[in-house]
């Protein structure tokens, strides 16, 4: 799948080799986000993370959409072998990245560019900021939503979900453009290394489903 519209900068930064030299890091990157209100829909988006805590089962209407995710779940499956070796831990990581990018309405391939970027993929992954975990969550989002425990930040889906749904609102907030709410996850709004090294990144994880004969 690819994000509809991509943005001249983004398909720029996604051929460059050198900013793909950006985007491998090996301490984890700090999602920075400013603490600010919210609104209901992400509030208890993020307070139902906390409280769910088995991994989410893919539902499909028709065969073909079932076997488009089992191409899509082989495909990154080989691509993250490297960075997950234990099939079991890449196939839940896979399977609650895909449900939770829907989920928010974002491009999964996207998620997957950023969390390279952010911890490389490592669950424990601590910035010096404090931020945790696969996509770099700062701890201060269990607090505004009374919850108060940051170590949940290092469970898979609350992680993945409240990366997710951060972004979105983010995405909500600068109205579409990826290039700024990249920035404003990062800490970093109106510059461009982080965004594009997200962006970078992301071509790693598209995926082009060929569908067989």
């Amino acid at each position: 799948m690819t994000t509809p519209g991509l943005s001249r900068r983004q398909c720029i930064a996604g051929a460059g080799a050198g900013a793909l030299s950006l985007a491998l890091p090996q301490a984890a990157r700090a999602g920075a986000q400013i603490e600010e209100p919210l609104i209901d829909s992400v509030r208890t988006a993020l307070s139902s993370a906390i409280h769910n805590k088995a991994p989410p089962i893919p539902e499909f209407g028709d065969t073909e959409s079932r076997m488009a995710y089992l191409r899509w779940l082989g495909a990154m499956s080989e691509r993250l072998k490297k960075k997950l070796p234990d099939w079991p831990t890449r196939k839940e990581f896979l399977q609650t990245v895909w449900y939770e990018s829907r989920r928010s309405g974002l491009d999964v391939s996207l998620v997957l560019g950023l969390v390279q970027v952010e911890s490389n993929f490592r669950k424990f992954a601590v910035s010096s900021a404090g931020a945790r975990g696969y996509m770099q969550v700062m701890p201060f989002w269990t607090r505004v939503i009374g919850d108060s425990d940051p170590s949940k930040l290092f469970h898979m889906q609350t992680n993945l979900r409240f990366g997710c749904v951060i972004l979105r609102h983010y995405l909500d907030r600068e109205k579409g453009d990826l290039f700024m709410t990249l920035g404003r996850y990062n800490g970093s709004r109106g510059r461009s290394p982080y965004p594009d090294a997200v962006f970078a990144n992301q071509q790693i994880w598209v995926f082009k489903d060929r569908p067989l004969d």
